[in-house]
């Protein structure tokens, strides 16, 4: 069957849909990659490279402490940007299959609850090396920018949760998650005074921070619960009101006799959509057990729904 929808609409139902932490965030990191890629290549073209370098700049996180309190959103927006189409990809595929483990068990707003908290926890440490530690000192101000951190948490905590599940590697086989996390986590630790030091540091400090997320969802604390009510906050703002339409109900007339032989279909007034209540209960369940609480039953009226 054939649909006219266009790109924009495809982009917009796959982010409206529930359930879908991982998608909106590789959507929002590939979008900006995308915006970024496209103002390089018009700036440095029309000879305007410094204004390019400028806005980057703005974006990035820089080491010098005086310089971040100009611009405290960096702390953010540092971990939406990448250098080259590799390392958005690398990014993007590692958050993809360690974070389906995540929703699975614990829902959808977990993901993004350990992406912006490692990316946060990286920020900050990345900080505090730079401006304690003299090793790290330089004439020049280093910046950062890049998603691995948010990845880190994404990583560790599936491990942390389901240390003995296994991926099945190109070229190397069955192998568990657990030992592929301690690989990324020592191959960052024995950067840590190479050129990305910065960086390396940032993702040991989001693997921490996604191990104890995770210990604390275990004893029952959601360190990121904010994250999702800020998040649905905004998104708040955005939403149309929706219309209420008023009806009266006008005095019953005296049934005639040509009344009487036709019947007359009879439907009462503000009547609830049975479905959408269904849906509604399904999402609360996930918001609060995780995916993997949904029986086969709940999990195909969700899929269902979704097509829609």
């Amino acid at each position: 069957m054939y649909t006219n929808e266009n790109l924009f609409d495809e982009f917009k139902n796959a982010w409206n849909k529930p359930n879908n932490a991982i998608a909106q965030i590789i959507i929002i990191n590939t979008g900006v990659f995308l915006v970024m890629l496209i103002l390089s290549i018009f700036l440095k073209l029309s000879g305007e490279a410094e204004i390019y370098r400028s806005i980057e700049e703005l974006l990035m996180l820089p080491s010098d402490l005086s310089l971040f309190l100009s611009q405290p959103w960096s702390i953010i927006t540092y971990f939406f940007l990448h250098a080259d189409l590799f390392h958005i990809l690398f990014n993007m595929l590692v958050i993809y299959w360690f974070g389906k483990l995540i929703v699975e068990y614990l829902g959808s707003d977990k993901v993004i609850s350990l992406y912006v908290l490692g990316g946060i926890a990286g920020g900050l440490l990345y900080l505090i090396i730079y401006n304690t530690l003299p090793f790290y000192e330089s004439d020049h101000i280093s910046r950062m920018l890049g998603a691995s951190a948010g990845v880190y948490a994404v990583i560790t905590a599936a491990a942390t949760l389901l240390p003995n599940y296994t991926f099945h590697l190109l070229l190397i086989g069955p192998v568990k998650i657990k030992y592929i996390t301690l690989f990324y986590i020592v191959l960052s630790f024995s950067q840590t005074v190479g050129a990305n030091a910065g960086g390396e540091w940032a993702h040991l400090a989001g693997a921490a921070m996604g191990y104890v997320y995770i210990k604390q969802i275990q004893k029952g604390q959601d360190l990121g619960r904010w994250v999702p009510q800020i998040i649905s906050f905004f998104k708040s703002f955005s939403k149309k009101s929706s219309k209420i339409k008023i009806t009266h109900r006008s005095r019953p007339k005296k049934k005639t006799k040509a009344d009487t032989k036709t019947n007359h279909p009879t439907w009462p007034i503000n009547n609830p959509n049975p479905e959408q209540n269904e849906i509604d209960a399904i999402l609360d369940k996930i918001s609060q057990k995780g995916y993997e609480s949904l029986t086969k039953e709940e999990k195909e009226k969700l899929f269902n729904a979704s097509k829609k």
